[in-house]
């Protein structure tokens, strides 16, 4: 016995099963979302940080060690 699903059907089961888990789970989706958020963040600061000439290492060291 064989069973097939169409697409537009498979989509909907996954839609329904993302919902679900999305509902009983929000905190776990939130901690998701955040930490992609805070990734992002993370990759736009570094892409505007190499705009800017940079510091030597030593001076860095130097300086947290004031």
């Amino acid at each position: 016995m064989e069973l097939t699903v169409s697409d537009e059907k498979m989509k909907d089961f996954m839609k329904e099963i993302m919902t679900e888990m999305i509902k009983e789970r929000k905190d776990f989706f939130h901690e998701i979302v955040l930490e992609a958020m805070e990734e992002v963040a993370f990759a736009n600061a570094i892409m505007e940080g190499r705009k800017d000439e940079f510091v030597d290492e030593n001076r860095i060291l130097e300086a947290l060690e004031d």
